[in-house]
């Protein structure tokens, strides 16, 4: 059982999740996504190179908790996207870093710029 797998209670799951999974699933909340799609999304993010063999376990472990749904395009080929759940996860950790970063007027106003300058 992984670390993730252990969380009980009302927390959200994505408090116990690594930030390369919680990277993936920002990645999803924009659409979903075949491996080697979110792979490029990742490498731009760390301006690295991003291993199949740690992509592909995690996405697997998202999967398995129920915060990824996997479907398959083609033979060769899955498809990736978040579920009600990712979903909600997502919004716990921006709700939450939001809590943190805005203390006042004028960082609420920045956060506002940034949203506003996203889409």
């Amino acid at each position: 059982m992984s670390e993730a797998q252990s969380i009980s209670g009302d927390q959200s799951i994505a408090r116990e999740l690594t930030a390369f999974q919680n990277n993936i699933l920002v990645i999803l909340a924009k659409e979903p996504m075949y491996g080697l799609a979110i792979k490029r999304e990742l490498e731009e993010y760390y301006g690295t190179e991003v291993n199949h063999g740690r992509l592909y376990p995690n996405l697997d472990e998202l999967v398995d908790l129920g915060l990824v749904e996997k479907s398959e395009l083609d033979k060769r080929t899955n498809q990736y996207s978040l579920t009600d759940d990712g979903y909600d996860a997502v919004l716990d950790g921006i709700q939450w870093t939001l809590s943190k970063v805005v203390t006042g007027d004028d960082r609420a106003e920045e956060i506002s710029e940034i949203v506003e300058n996203s889409y």
